[in-house]
C-alpha cells in the first residue's frame, strides 16, 4: 500500500535538504560507500566482528603491556627519540575523532531523551539502537589507538605511572565488556569521556606546538567530575537491575537492560578510576601548592620586616653623591694608613730600644 502526502512545499524541501546535511547522514553516506551497507546495520557478533572476543582483546592488551614495559627497559641505555611531529599528528587526529564521535552521539541521543526521558535512554531500548551500537563499536576501536599514548612516552623516555598504564588498558577492556554485555547506559560514560578527550588531546596538541596553557590542572578536575557523574548513572542502572531481578520489593523504577557481568565490571572499573584520579590530583597539585606556600612563607620571614621596609623606601644615590662618597672613603683610608704607619714605626722603635737595654 502506498501513501500520498501531497505536493511538497518549499519549507518541506528545505527541511529535507537540511536533514541531508546532518552529521549522521553525512557519516552514513561515507560508511555505506566504504563498507557496502548502512552504518546502523553493523553486526555486533563476538567471533564475527573484529576485536569482539576475549581472546583477541586479551592478546592486544598483553602485547601492549609487553611492549611498553620491555620498551622502557630497552630505552634505559638509549637516547630519547624526538617525535614531536608524529606526536602532533597523533593528538590532532584523536581530538578530531573524539569530537566527531561526540557530535554523532549527541545527534542520536538528544531527540530520544527529549521524547522519552533519561530512564528510557539509559535502561531501555533508547540506549541500544542501531546507530548507537555502531558508535559504541567505533569508540571501542579508538581505545586501541589511544594505547599509542604510552608508546610515545616510552620512546621519549618519559616516566610511566601506574595510573596511566592501568587506565589505558582497563578502558579498552571496559568498552569490550559493555559492547558484548549490551548495556544501554554505556552512552553516559562514553560521551563524557569523549568530551574530556576533546579537551585533553587538544591540550597535548597545543603543548607539543610549544604553547603554554595554564589550565592543565582543570583537565584532571574534569576527569574526576566525569567519573562522579558516571558512577551516579551506572550505580543507578545497576541498582534498578538488581532490585527488579533479585529484590522486587525494593523501590525501583523498572528493569535496566544489559548483562550482570558488564554492570559489575563497569561499577568496579569506574570506581577504581575515581579513587586513582583523586589520589593523583592530591599528589600532583595539592602537594605542589603546599610547597609553593612554604617557600613563599620562608622567603617572607627570612628578612626582618623593618629591613624589608627600609629596602623598599631606600632610594638609589645619584652619581655626584656616589663620587663624593668615594672621595671621602679614599681620604679616610689614607688617614688610616698614615696612622697605622706611625704606630708601626713607634712600636718598632720601642722594640729595638728594649733589646739594647
Amino acid at each position: 500500500m502506498s501513501y500520498s502526502y501531497g505536493p511538497q512545499t518549499p519549507l518541506d524541501a528545505k527541511a529535507v535538504q537540511l536533514g541531508d546535511l546532518s552529521p549522521w547522514r553525512i557519516f552514513d553516506r561515507v560508511w555505506t560507500s566504504a563498507m557496502g551497507y548502512p552504518a546502523d546495520k553493523l553486526d555486533i557478533t563476538p567471533g564475527v566482528t573484529p576485536m569482539l572476543t576475549l581472546k583477541s582483546t586479551a592478546a592486544v592488551l598483553i602485547t601492549y603491556y609487553t611492549v611498553i614495559l620491555g620498551g622502557r627497559e630497552l630505552m634505559r641505555t638509549r637516547p630519547a627519540f624526538k617525535l614531536n611531529d608524529l606526536f602532533l599528528i597523533h593528538n590532532f587526529y584523536l581530538t578530531a575523532i573524539s569530537g566527531v564521535l561526540l557530535v554523532l552521539f549527541i545527534e542520536q541521543l538528544a531527540p530520544t531523551i527529549w521524547k522519552h526521558g533519561i530512564f528510557f535512554t539509559i535502561c531501555d531500548a533508547g540506549g541500544w539502537t542501531g546507530p548507537l551500537v555502531t558508535l559504541y563499536y567505533l569508540n571501542y576501536l579508538t581505545k586501541y589507538l589511544e594505547l599509542l599514548d604510552t608508546v610515545f612516552l616510552v620512546l621519549k623516555k618519559k616516566p610511566l605511572t601506574f595510573l596511566h598504564c592501568y587506565h589505558h588498558g582497563a578502558t579498552a577492556f571496559l568498552c569490550y565488556t559493555q559492547l558484548i554485555g549490551h548495556t544501554p547506559v554505556s552512552w553516559v560514560p562514553i560521551t563524557l569521556n569523549l568530551t574530556v578527550h576533546v579537551v585533553m588531546y587538544w591540550y597535548y596538541f597545543q603543548a607539543a606546538r610549544g604553547i603554554r596553557i595554564w589550565w592543565k590542572e582543570w583537565i584532571t578536575r574534569l576527569q574526576i567530575a566525569q567519573f562522579v557523574i558516571d558512577l551516579g548513572f551506572v550505580y543507578y542502572a545497576t541498582y534498578n537491575y538488581a532490585a527488579s531481578v533479585y529484590f522486587p520489593s525494593f523501590p525501583h523504577v523498572g528493569k535496566c537492560g544489559g548483562e550482570e557481568f558488564a554492570a559489575f565490571t563497569g561499577c568496579a572499573t569506574l570506581s577504581s578510576y575515581l579513587v586513582l584520579f583523586i589520589s593523583f590530583y592530591a599528589a600532583t597539585y595539592k602537594k605542589a601548592s603546599k610547597k609553593e606556600k612554604r617557600s613563599t612563607r620562608a622567603m617572607s620571614t627570612s628578612i626582618p620586616n623593618k629591613a624589608v621596609r627600609g629596602l623598599e623606601t631606600k632610594q638609589m644615590p645619584t652619581m655626584s653623591e656616589t663620587s663624593e662618597t668615594a672621595v671621602e672613603a679614599l681620604h679616610a683610608a689614607e688617614e688610616l694608613m698614615k696612622a697605622a704607619g706611625t704606630t708601626l714605626a713607634h712600636d718598632l722603635h720601642l722594640t729595638s730600644s728594649g733589646r739594647k737595654n
